[in-house]
């Protein structure tokens, strides 16, 4: 079955190369399971890394990135296709449009901005794709740490929590996106909200 993931993750490399390897390694998993790539568009940092990973194994690879980062020279230029948008909004329409799941890499305020956007939308019902946290080296221990707080505090219910999929190893993390797109449905019922 081919897919495509969606991968939000860093422009930049980040202080630890396991960020730049598991990067890497994850675009080359994606190719090795027949699936495609859609992301931001970046060369550099964790973006370019997974690109890279794809395109260096023979797989296809979308980009999808705003026009002012393109004028600004950011955009990895050996992608299977490339679409400009206007805007940050276009581009996250875009990519959840072409994505049959999303994974988040480690990554700043914008992955995590990209990360709860696609949450949200599966909380509300809006999609029903897979959403994944590849925990590199315990990255986003802090993060996931204040998430169950959350919960304890009664801002986020069970069934919310169980729409995000956190695994540290490639593998195990594919193998439960790739049940979650063939089950064709990871989404609940809201009792309310």
């Amino acid at each position: 079955m081919a897919t495509t993931l969606c991968v939000f993750c860093g422009s930049s490399e980040g202080t630890q190369p396991a960020y730049r390897d598991q990067a890497y390694a994850l675009g080359q998993a994606l190719v090795a399971q027949n699936s495609a790539l859609v992301y931001g568009g970046g060369s550099i940092g964790l973006m370019g890394a997974v690109a890279d990973g794809v395109m260096d194994s023979g797989g296809k690879a979308t980009g999808v990135i705003p026009e002012s980062l393109f004028r600004a020279e950011v955009a990895h230029q050996g992608l299977t296709s490339l679409e400009v948008v206007p805007d940050m909004h276009a581009r996250k329409a875009r990519m959840a449009e072409l994505a049959d799941a999303f994974i988040a890499l480690p990554g700043g305020i914008g992955t995590f901005e990209e990360l709860f956007e696609v949450w949200t939308w599966a909380q509300l019902d809006y999609h029903d794709k897979p959403i994944g946290l590849l925990n590199v080296d315990g990255f986003y221990d802090p993060l996931l740490r204040f998430i169950e707080h959350t919960a304890e505090q009664g801002f986020i219910r069970a069934r919310c929590r169980e729409l995000l999929w956190v695994e540290s190893d490639i593998a195990a993390l594919l193998e439960r996106i790739n049940a979650g797109i063939a089950l064709g449905s990871v989404k609940w019922t809201p009792e309310k909200i």
